[in-house]
């Protein structure tokens, strides 16, 4: 049988990657628009089982679901002028319908900021409408000049779930961003997903914001992903739309803002760094199929061993494969497609009342029949601790702390250097590097800036991105 997954993850990870989420069913990338795919029933299913997690962790912290229109006026969507700076110029605009102009253009929502707190003003006028906690999961549109690749970079984000909250003090808000990173470390730790949370450095933080955070992870080939950021946006957008609210001294005050937000790049994530040359792994909380019963039968027991099968699918609840491929067919389909259990059952099989275990990882044991409905929560637990094992070691392979010489020579990964806090010494750092500064994050122990040598407990970490 030929294999579909035709590349090396650990040689040629770009094309790798594309092969598998193509062959796994989880996109077609054949649709006639660079940057925009089409999401097939598996791969969907494993994005809406990952923004589920999400949302429960959103709701659970009190926010509440809304939903906002995908059109914005550029009069609107121009109020904040670091926000049209920021992202103007990746918009995609309307200005005509089939037959005229259109009045004013609008722009395709490349994130919802503008949208929302138009609205915001509307809606807020004391203090008991605060705090506000609302998030939406909508498409967005960002027309990146860089090269798209499936999941990772996109010109149509398809899933882009974005929180945002509103307070009537700074201590507030600050506190709501702790809370946001709380969050973030659950959702990204529930997908197994290495990470550092890194704190932008102030030429590159997000347009309109007073600072914001990003969780970054390091891909195979070495390079480094934003997962997600979360973002203190202080009083830029209530100055810009007047969004204020009545004191207890009857006094207009401006409110704070937060926001954050995930898109389905942290599936591409997942796919990334867990999933092997056979094709996807997925966490057991993500994967659409994590079980197949798949019977083997050969002339003369085909009755005995399709009963045997039947029965054991309706105890677990789940699929028997009793299509007319071969063995080895059947083991390929399910591998690129992330079944964390195969049980294979034959002749043998039923003779013994036993179950013939495969592990996406490779492991194979046999069990008595009667024990499997207790052990596949314990094989699947593990499946997933290893998989945690795994891209934890890859991860710390690419992360170090280095002297500025040192850090000159590693090409790949996050590269972290001593660093004052001073812009002009993270920019010649930058020079030096040849690479952008990501974030910084506060170490126990000192050093000393790498630029200037003043003593500081701040590392700058440097890195290619996707």
């Amino acid at each position: 049988m030929k294999k579909t997954v035709r590349f090396s993850k650990e040689q040629d990870f770009p094309d790798w990657f594309n092969n598998v989420v193509l062959e796994a069913g989880v996109i077609d990338n054949r649709y006639p628009l660079k940057g925009f795919y089409v999401w097939k029933p598996h791969g969907f299913k494993m994005l809406k089982k990952m923004m589920a997690i999400m949302e429960r962790l959103l709701e659970d912290a009190g926010h509440q679901e809304v939903y906002f229109p995908s059109l914005v006026p550029t009069s609107v969507f121009s109020k904040e002028s670091d926000f049209l700076a920021g992202f103007g110029g990746d918009a995609l605009v309307v200005t005509r319908t089939g037959k005229k102009e259109l009045d004013e253009a609008l722009i395709l929502r490349p994130t919802s900021e503008t949208v929302m707190y138009y609205m915001f003003a509307l809606w807020i006028k004391g203090k008991s409408d605060l705090p506000l906690k609302l998030y939406q999961t909508v498409n967005v549109f960002r027309y990146e000049t860089k090269q798209t690749r499936p999941l990772l970079r996109v010109r149509e984000i398809v899933k882009f779930k974005e929180a945002h909250t509103v307070h009537a003090t700074a201590e507030e808000a600050a506190e709501q961003v702790k809370q946001a990173i709380a969050i973030y470390k659950q959702f990204f730790s529930s997908l197994l997903l290495p990470f550092k949370v890194l704190k932008t450095p102030q030429w590159d933080t997000f347009a309109g914001a007073e600072y914001n955070y990003d969780f970054i992870t390091v891909l195979p080939d070495g390079k480094a992903l934003e997962l997600g950021s979360v973002i203190n946006l202080g009083q830029k957008f209530a100055k810009a739309f007047n969004i204020t609210f009545m004191d207890e001294e009857g006094k207009q005050r401006y409110v704070y803002q937060t926001c954050y937000g995930i898109s389905e790049r942290s599936l591409g994530a997942v796919i990334a760094i867990h999933s092997d040359d056979k094709g996807l792994r997925l966490p057991s909380s993500i994967t659409p199929i994590p079980v197949v019963v798949i019977p083997i039968v050969k002339k003369g027991d085909t009755s005995a061993v399709l009963d045997y099968a039947d029965k054991l699918g309706r105890e677990l609840g789940c699929f028997v494969d009793k299509s007319d491929k071969s063995p080895g067919e059947k083991f390929y389909y399910w591998d690129v497609r992330g079944v964390i259990v195969k049980l294979v059952v034959g002749s043998k099989e039923v003779e013994e009342r036993t179950v013939s275990v495969k592990l996406r990882t490779g492991e194979q044991l046999s069990i008595p029949v009667q024990e499997v409905k207790d052990r596949i929560s314990q094989l699947i637990e593990r499946y997933d601790e290893q998989l945690k094992r795994q891209a934890q070691q890859q991860f710390e392979r690419f992360v170090k702390v280095s002297e500025l010489e040192e850090a000159k020579k590693q090409q790949r990964g996050l590269v972290g250097v001593y660093w004052c806090g001073d812009e002009s010494c993270g920019k010649a750092l930058e020079q030096e590097l040849d690479r952008p500064a990501l974030g910084s994050e506060q170490l126990s122990a000192p050093g000393r800036c790498a630029v200037c040598g003043k003593e500081t407990n701040t590392v700058l970490y440097f890195g290619r991105t996707y």
